[in-house]
């Protein structure tokens, strides 16, 4: 990338080398991906918790915001200690969310729309409750023993190692009955599954099994760099840089309990498992990982993930420099042939209005949907819904709950999502689960859908062009301009040429610009509008132009 300034402080951009691709086929790689979290999506019967029939009705919604495939959040049966991730079945819905046969319609009802279904799949843990840890705890000689990580103490009764739990405290519980301990990534109701053992890799694969049967289109694989620990139980060495304040399980460099080399063979197992049904089905990751190492999960010959999710635009600071430096950094550690992607949100981290503003996150939803590789999409971003201010009695996240007072609690972006101005939202004829947004009459689908310059409208109008321009979808990256305002950077299809300008601050700004046409604005730039030579661009602006031919 080069920047060059005219004797007035203008940018201009000049055309260098680029990242290119060879155009795929896959309609991952093209296609766009939204979270639906259920519990806070549409609840159907009343009693103000989302289910899969409120799934089933706002679908038409979904598939008239031009993404391509929806991935659905855990609703397997759970006695919800960490809300669906302490799975008590793997291959049932609970009842609170409806039935297999209601979760058949929502695959055959998404396929008639041309949406995928992706489904969550938590293969670290499991519930206390599930049958295979009741067996497993039973006495010590049971069959279903091995299939969890049981330690004696340390000869002055100590846990077997210094393991923090993600959610603080010990990751190691007792269980008197049988005199051991038993390891815990999480809650101590979401006991790990011993993933070194045979039986336990050949039913979780059999789980995948029974899913891609009744129709899933793929997975998102949850807490993966948790799946496997040291197996000669070695202490995490102290993390030098904790500090009071900092989330418990930072206290220590998690080098011997996470992210360790033998996962990526189990990587391998389920996408071999994956793959059996067919080319186009997708394996996503979840690891929160440095760049380094994130991208060795997408695995030998590329046999691992399709993508491991990259979280990295959600901690990188908002600026031109820093998020050019992160994109740089992220295509040239890319294996040769693997797809990127990019998050700007999720059900675990702040909303994306809320770290950087109304008026910017209408210019990171053009940052997030031009960039190359495969976005995911959270709810309710699309309507720039905030994080919610939760009163003490109404905390249901089992984080704030273990460390009070870190802001650690995730219940302020998994609010209701805001459908109108009725009551609850129109999320529920109940009280909701969580509390609402105090702006949910202004900030909700419905009045947004009615105002040609919403952030909902830009949403659509976005994944629109990104659908008809494959120079968006599949075409090459190539870096122009990095300012301290403005980020520049060319889309390149064949011989289609997109530019696109984002200007990252509430600063106007001017560039030097090439002779091109305004497609699509954050702002009052209209349709077909030229642009030549020295240009002002306007605080929050963004803007997507042709190249002129």
């Amino acid at each position: 990338m080069r920047n060059r300034e005219d004797d007035n402080g203008a940018q201009t951009i000049m055309t260098v080398s680029n990242v290119s691709s060879t155009p795929p086929s896959l309609w991952w790689r093209s296609g766009a991906i939204y979270q639906i979290y259920p519990r806070s999506f549409q609840d159907s019967d009343g009693d103000g918790v989302g289910d899969l029939e409120g799934i089933i009705a706002r679908l038409d919604y979904v598939a008239d915001l031009g993404v391509d495939a929806i991935w659905i959040s855990p609703v397997f049966p759970s006695p919800m200690a960490d809300f669906g991730y302490d799975v008590s079945d793997y291959v049932a819905i609970d009842p609170m969310f409806g039935s297999l046969a209601t979760f058949d319609r929502v695959v055959s009802e998404a396929h008639r729309r041309g949406l995928k279904v992706i489904l969550d799949y938590v293969p670290n843990h499991t519930s206390d409750r599930h049958p295979w840890f009741i067996e497993s705890r039973s006495s010590r000689d049971n069959p279903k023993r091995d299939w969890y990580v049981w330690r004696d103490a340390k000869p002055d009764g100590a846990a077997p190692t210094n393991w923090v739990s993600e959610f603080g405290g010990g990751a190691w519980s007792w269980d008197a009955p049988t005199a051991q301990f038993y390891y815990h990534a999480f809650l101590r109701e979401q006991p790990d599954l011993n993933w070194r053992n045979p039986e336990v890799v050949a039913a979780m694969h059999d789980v995948l099994r029974f899913w891609l049967a009744r129709g899933v289109d793929g997975f998102r694989v949850d807490a993966v760099h948790h799946l496997i620990e040291d197996a000669d139980l070695t202490d995490d060495p102290p993390n030098p840089l904790w500090r009071e304040g900092m989330a418990p399980a930072r206290r220590f460099l998690r080098l011997h309990s996470m992210d360790r080399p033998e996962v990526h063979d189990a990587i391998a197992g389920m996408r071999a498992v994956v793959d059996e049904y067919g080319g186009d089905r997708l394996l996503i990751g979840e690891a929160y990982l440095p760049l380094d190492r994130l991208v060795l999960y997408y695995g030998g010959d590329l046999k691992g993930f399709h993508l491991p999710f990259n979280f990295h635009l959600i901690t990188t600071p908002w600026n031109p420099t820093a998020i050019t430096a992160l994109v740089d950094a992220y295509e040239a550690k890319l294996p040769h042939g693997a797809w990127p992607n990019w998050v700007l949100g999720n059900h675990d981290r702040s909303r994306l209005a809320s770290r950087i503003g109304d008026d910017q996150a209408r210019v990171a939803a053009m940052l997030l949907l031009t960039l190359r590789g495969t976005p995911t999409l959270y709810q309710g971003d699309e309507i720039g819904m905030g994080d919610v201010p939760i009163p003490a009695d109404r905390i249901q996240d089992p984080w704030e709950k273990n460390v009070p007072g870190l802001g650690l609690g995730r219940d302020p972006v998994r609010t209701p999502m805001q459908w109108d101005a009725s009551d609850n939202a129109g999320f529920s004829s109940a009280e909701p689960w969580l509390p609402l947004s105090r702006d949910f009459a202004e900030v909700n689908v419905a009045a947004q859908s009615a105002a040609p310059g919403s952030i909902l409208s830009l949403y659509r109008a976005l994944l629109a062009l990104r659908r008809a321009e494959p120079a968006l979808s599949l075409g090459d990256y190539a870096p122009l301009i990095a300012t301290e305002e403005v980020l520049a950077y060319e889309r390149r299809f064949g011989p289609r040429r997109l530019l696109i300008v984002l200007n990252l601050t509430g600063r106007p700004a001017r560039i030097e610009a090439p002779h091109s046409r305004v497609l699509l604005s954050t702002g009052s730039r209209r349709l077909g509008e030229e642009i030549a030579g020295t240009m002002a661009i306007a605080p929050n602006e963004g803007f997507i132009a042709e190249f002129a031919p």
